[in-house]
């Protein structure tokens, strides 16, 4: 009789590191600390930055970025992974792109509040160590396709909005990619999506353009 330990080594892994901090755990090992003059900068985030580097690798290759996006991840895992997977890399600058599988309940209920409140705590653990936060807006949804009927086209301008007031009150920047991705669904256009959701190679360079501009003008305020 199999014991439930014995049915499953990796799931058995994965229930003692909710925050998936064995992912990046070598390969931060392995990454030498940043040059003097490199504005080097770690996107933390879900599939949405996890897939970034599939879709387009000389994006990160090419310029100082450090890409440690977790699929299916919430904010609260990533904030407890945020010491280890970003400020222990030391960036000058983390991008910060969370909320969406919050808002699919994919480690619970959470309210528009309480994620929030989490990407706060990434933003006030970055200042205090002198990283320059970039909060980047909620992706359009239309709808999860692996937990539909939850109107996150609903709740995801709602959670944007709370995110723009505290990036007002903090005093760093806030990225809008909504309104520059969105249609009228308050989703994302068929050629911008795969299912709603990821991204095809044109949404990432929609995002890619706003970003590099945003990654500019805060290290010209930096210096």
């Amino acid at each position: 009789m199999l014991s439930f330990l014995g049915l499953s080594g990796s799931s058995e892994i994965m229930a003692q590191d909710w925050p998936n901090l064995e992912k990046y755990k070598q390969a931060n090992a392995e990454l030498s600390a940043p040059e003097e003059d490199e504005n080097r900068v770690v996107f933390m985030g879900n599939s949405i930055t996890e897939g970034w580097s599939n879709a387009n690798p000389d994006f990160f290759a090419n310029n100082p970025y450090i890409n440690r996006g977790i699929s299916g991840q919430t904010t609260p895992q990533m904030l407890l992974r945020f010491r280890q997977d970003v400020i222990e890399l030391e960036p000058k600058i983390v991008v910060i792109l969370a909320g969406t599988n919050d808002i699919a309940g994919n480690t619970g209920p959470m309210t528009l509040e309480q994620i929030r409140d989490n990407i706060l705590s990434m933003v006030e653990l970055a200042k205090a160590n002198n990283i320059s936060p970039i909060v980047c807006s909620v992706l359009p949804a239309y709808d999860y396709p692996w937990r539909p009927g939850l109107e996150p086209n609903i709740k995801i301008p709602k959670l944007n909005l709370l995110l723009k007031e505290m990036t007002d009150e903090q005093s760093v920047m806030y990225l809008d990619y909504f309104w520059a991705m969105a249609d009228e669904r308050s989703g994302l256009p068929k050629e911008l999506t795969t299912d709603e959701v990821h991204l095809t190679k044109q949404g990432y360079a929609v995002m890619e353009k706003l970003i590099q501009e945003a990654i500019a003008k805060v290290t010209r305020n930096e210096n």
